[in-house]
């Protein structure tokens, strides 16, 4: 079962309803004993880190996804600020996060006096993805992908990073490693690629 996991932020059914469009069985469920026998896991995410952190804790699930993605290595899916949460800390706030990906989680800093660029960054962007990374499989690499994030992951070990985006300074817009991939953007916004990037998730193993 594809578990998609609800910590209370973000509008769980737009990604609950892509995976039943490519007729995919996924359900959206609070209960950390579901989520730690899961066979696959999404952590979709809009809000702050540290109230994403706490509602993991308080609720259980935290201790549930660490069971499952550490110990079980089921693979997991994080989508904005569920991948932001994978990354040890956000300067948004104090909590630490999952630490599962060796990055720091900040506010974008693009060139002051460029008004092109604002914050949030809210739109289309392109990425450039790492050769083999299989999140991109058959994916044309000049397509853009919808974006909308104040925040973002820098990581400090470049074999985590899938793809990076340049928003006038380069982030990671999409990581991997072991059974851990996220992505910052968001692929059920992202037309039919994104839906072919949801595809390509639930074919890992």
């Amino acid at each position: 079962m594809i578990v998609i996991v609800d910590h209370g932020l973000g509008n769980l059914r737009s990604v609950a309803m892509k995976f039943a469009r490519i007729k995919a069985e996924a359900m959206i469920s609070a209960d950390p004993a579901v989520v730690a026998t899961a066979e696959k896991l999404v952590l979709p995410g809009v809000g702050s880190f540290d109230a994403g952190m706490k509602n993991l804790r308080d609720s259980g699930l935290e201790e549930a996804l660490n069971i499952a993605v550490l110990e079980k290595k089921t693979p997991v899916l994080g989508i904005c600020l569920g991948m932001q949460l994978f990354t040890r800390g956000s300067e948004e706030g104090r909590r630490p996060g999952l630490g599962w990906i060796d990055a720091e989680t900040r506010r974008l800093r693009p060139p002051e006096g460029d008004r092109r660029l604002r914050v949030p960054h809210v739109g289309w962007n392109t990425v450039s993805c790492r050769p083999g990374a299989l999140l991109f499989t058959d994916i044309d690499p000049d397509l853009p992908y919808y974006f909308v994030h104040s925040y973002a992951a820098f990581c400090n070990t470049p074999e985590q990073v899938a793809a990076q985006t340049d928003y006038g300074e380069i982030f990671a817009s999409a990581v991997a490693w072991d059974n851990i991939w996220g992505v910052q953007f968001h692929p059920e916004k992202s037309h039919h690629h994104g839906l072919r990037m949801i595809e390509n998730f639930l074919r890992l193993t």
